[in-house]
């Protein structure tokens, strides 16, 4: 299946197509990359599209830093993502390394990190009938370090054949 992209009766002026990014950039946080992207699908280019931008980041519409602390607050917070997981996603939107590394100190709370990791893997040992397997799998997936992973699924099998 094809899709074909959106065909504009009349061209795109740089001024619309700010207020347009306005608009995105304040529905919630974007990368530059995506903004970009934005920009192309509705076909500026060039000059323009760097001046459209550099009006983004002056009205402070468009922040990276911004956008990669939000976002790994988020991921961890509502999705129990891990660092690895998080770092290739930022990495994906093209977030320049020194600002992964910032965000992920946003969910450097290590306590909240592995009381996160141990919900998880509680949740899955108890749905899949105690397959230590399935339940790293599970944590792995969802980026979170093997180490952390393996460690944390020994002492939870450990206190399970203590209370009995």
């Amino acid at each position: 299946m094809e899709f074909k992209k959106k065909a504009f009766a009349k061209p795109i002026t740089p001024s619309i197509a700010l207020q347009k990014l306005q608009s995105f950039c304040g529905y919630q946080e974007r990368s530059l990359s995506e903004v970009t992207q934005k920009l192309k699908d509705l076909g500026i280019y060039g000059e323009a599209l760097e001046t459209v931008i550099a009006k983004l980041m002056e009205d402070n519409f468009l922040n990276e830093e911004r956008f990669a602390l939000a976002y790994a607050r988020g991921k961890f917070r509502i999705k129990s993502w891990g660092k690895i997981r998080i770092r290739l996603e930022l990495q994906m939107r093209k977030v320049p390394d020194n600002l992964i590394k910032k965000a992920l100190k946003e969910v450097d709370d290590e306590g909240t990190y592995f009381d996160t990791l141990k919900r998880l893997l509680t949740y899955k040992l108890r749905e899949s009938d105690g397959d230590r397997v399935k339940a790293a799998n599970y944590a792995l997936r969802r980026g979170f370090e093997s180490e952390f992973v393996f460690a944390q699924l020994n002492q939870l099998v450990k206190e399970k054949e203590d209370t009995f």
